[in-house]
């Protein structure tokens, strides 16, 4: 940066003065520093006590499955067919309209399989699916 020596020059400085930008963001930085762990400290309560309830069966999700060698299963029981798989699926739906699907499917099963899977069970009336992986 060159300055000016010439004080005849009275044209009006175009430099930004970044000096008490950063002053004040500075200080926005340590008050927020200071003030975040006052925000995240929680109350101190008493909970009370109940009885162990059990989970809602009519609210988990179905297990559908597929294994290496291509075998079916809706919660870890064989199924033979699709279409016995879509008739399972229909009944289920009949009970809980609310139902969801929860796909297992190994890595060495074809895809055209756990896409014929997914077509049945969007055949059947089911719209809630998902995959389940584990991580590496």
């Amino acid at each position: 940066m060159g300055f000016k020596t010439n004080a005849d020059d009275d044209d009006a400085v175009s430099e930004i003065n970044v000096t008490p930008l950063v002053d004040v963001m500075l200080v926005l930085v340590i008050i927020l520093l200071v003030t975040a762990p006052l925000v995240t400290q929680s109350v101190n309560v008493a909970l009370p006590k109940t009885a162990s309830t059990t989970p809602d069966v009519q609210k988990q999700p179905l297990q559908l499955g597929v294994d290496a060698k291509g075998v079916i299963t809706l919660n870890k029981v064989a199924i033979e067919s699709l279409d016995a798989l879509d008739l399972r699926l229909r009944d289920e739906l009949a009970k809980n309209p609310e139902v969801a699907v929860h796909v297992w499917a190994d890595e060495a099963v074809n895809y055209g399989k756990v896409a014929e899977m997914m077509a049945t069970v969007q055949h059947a009336g089911i719209s809630k699916m998902a995959f389940v992986t584990m991580e590496k």
